[in-house]
């Protein structure tokens, strides 16, 4: 090595950023950010503890699903994310059969709902963890029957807690939508994600990750 050769700075040491979910939904909003990550599925039960409510469920198996992913990768920055439909209290999952998806949406027609949408980001090896709760308030219209019927067949949501896509045809069925993180409703509040992912070490609009 030639003494007179000048040092080069070793390049910030990367972490993997993973998001704990396999919803699609998820990972597409994670993509818009333009930043490599990994995809893996958290074991976890997700039942309501008794007399839980229903933000604070959302907010815990958020959580919850962030540290399972992180005990496997203790080196990387984790996501985890959770939504809960909150109809006055009574908690709506995903139908997953066109029959309880019409009922679902008999029952939120000239409703407000409530979708409870939690984030979590842990990093077990630098201990960092932090989470965030996005409330979005959407009121449907007072809709037919033939307009649930009509819709459920162009869009299938079966997939979804609320039986609507407001990224889709199901924005037709709204009234109003009410939330300071747009992209909450589809299931990831990507401005309180970019928040802690900054403050965890992940470098946004950097072309990097660092810490």
């Amino acid at each position: 090595m030639n003494p007179e050769s000048p040092l080069v700075a070793a390049p910030p040491r990367t972490r993997p950023l993973i998001l704990g979910s396999t919803s699609h939904y998820r990972r597409e909003l994670l993509q818009r950010l333009q930043i490599p990550f990994q995809v893996a599925a958290p074991e976890v039960e997700e039942s309501r503890l008794p007399g839980e409510p229903l933000h604070e469920l959302a907010e815990r198996l958020a959580l919850a699903k962030a540290r399972a992913v992180a005990r496997v990768f203790p080196h990387a920055v984790v996501i985890g994310a959770d939504q809960v439909a909150d109809l006055n209290g009574l908690p709506l999952g995903k139908p997953g059969i066109h029959e309880r998806a019409v009922a679902q949406l008999r029952q939120m027609r000239g409703q407000t709902v409530v979708f409870q949408t939690a984030v979590a980001v842990v990093c077990l090896e630098s201990g960092f963890e932090r989470s965030s709760l996005a409330s979005v308030r959407v009121t449907f219209r007072s809709l037919t029957d033939d307009e649930i019927e009509n819709y459920l067949r162009a869009e299938q949501p079966y997939d979804c807690a609320g039986s609507a896509k407001s990224e889709g045809l199901g924005i037709a069925l709204l009234e109003s939508i009410e939330s300071d993180d747009p992209t909450a409703l589809v299931g990831l509040p990507l401005m309180r994600t970019c928040k802690m992912l900054q403050a965890a070490g992940i470098a946004l609009l950097a072309g990097q990750q660092v810490r």
